[in-house]
């Protein structure tokens, strides 16, 4: 199933964002690339920084005859976090784009980042919902209409990858699970830095969406993502151009002009769909570029990559293991 990544991000570009200007990445797919962190009782904001002490204020305390009982995520990424927490076993229902875990197969859909079922979600009666701040201007005061208790989490950069860990943590009872998550995620991240720290730093292009079968519709990741942040991380110089959002569309001709050493294209179709391609012989119509020349143009098809959630510190891995394969053995 093809997230509506592309949709997302021009929303995100038309709108933009009250306060802090970038986009919020969507899910791929589901989602892809692109958030005013409340914290779970007053809206207090909270600030994590990967590689120091933990830095995220702590949300309110959930008494336990207040703990949540049937939640609904409304991301792909905040599934994944509470699955990591340990509250997937109270999620009653998720989007249409959610794969993680397996479980999500066997639980309702309400629908995707633009359709949300509002009156499926009110059926099921949860007490709470989780989102993510991209979404919150198309659909939080609808749910507030509805008297139901909204969490809002960030989800731009990689510190807010980390709070969210905290604040979903918190407001399902799962503090210990959460910080415990928070550490290993830290710590990946941290590892993987310091091993790409001393290496060189080869010009990187990553393509977060484009029609599929060619190279027209362009988006890359830019300054402001938390891709972005996570090819640094593993040791690349992430080259796109920069752009308000966070994402940026870009034509063929810049990105002959950028001449990337490596391509992470960001394949939005799954090899046995209709839209199946093969993305080397796409990009070979850039055979100037010298990714494409030197065989360094690199397909990642796991939607996790692009999720916002504990799972960035797996994206770095998979990063460093394409842009240095050989200090990081697959």
């Amino acid at each position: 199933m093809r997230t509506p990544l592309r949709s997302l991000m021009r929303r995100s570009l038309n709108d933009g964002r009250a306060g802090r200007g970038r986009a919020a990445p969507p899910a791929v797919a589901a989602c892809a690339l692109l958030l005013l962190l409340l914290a779970v009782a007053c809206g207090e904001r909270v600030q994590v920084e990967t590689g120091s002490a933990e830095k995220a204020a702590p949300a309110a305390t959930v008494a336990p005859a207040s703990l949540p009982r049937r939640i609904i995520s409304l991301s792909p990424s905040t599934t994944e976090v509470l699955y990591g927490v340990g509250a997937f076993d109270r999620v009653v229902a998720v989007t249409d784009y959610d794969e993680y875990p397996p479980e999500v197969s066997k639980l309702p859909r309400v629908g995707g980042w633009s359709n949300t079922n509002l009156e499926q979600i009110a059926s099921l009666r949860p007490d709470l919902v989780v989102m993510t701040e991209s979404q919150s201007p198309l659909i939080k005061d609808k749910l507030d209409s509805l008297g139901v208790r909204v969490l809002t989490v960030p989800s731009y950069t990689v510190a807010d990858a980390l709070a969210s860990i905290t604040l979903i943590g918190e407001a399902t009872g799962q503090g210990e699970q959460a910080q415990k998550l928070l550490s290993e995620t830290r710590a990946r991240l941290d590892a993987v830095r310091a091993r790409a720290k001393d290496l060189g730093r080869p010009r990187v292009l990553c393509v977060v969406d484009r029609v599929p079968g060619t190279l027209r519709g362009l988006y890359t990741a830019t300054e402001g993502s938390f891709i972005d942040e996570l090819i640094e991380i593993a040791g690349g110089d992430s080259i796109a151009p920069p752009a308000k959002t966070g994402f940026g569309q870009i034509n063929k001709e810049a990105v002959a002009s950028l001449d990337p050493e490596i391509i992470i294209d960001m394949v939005q179709n799954a090899k046995d769909s209709r839209l199946a391609e093969d993305p080397k012989v796409v990009w070979r119509e850039l055979s100037q570029v010298k990714a494409v020349r030197e065989g360094r143009v690199y397909t990642v098809r796991d939607a996790s990559v692009i999720h916002p959630s504990q799972f960035v510190a797996e994206a770095a891995v998979k990063f460093a293991e394409l842009i240095h394969p050989e200090a990081f053995k697959r």
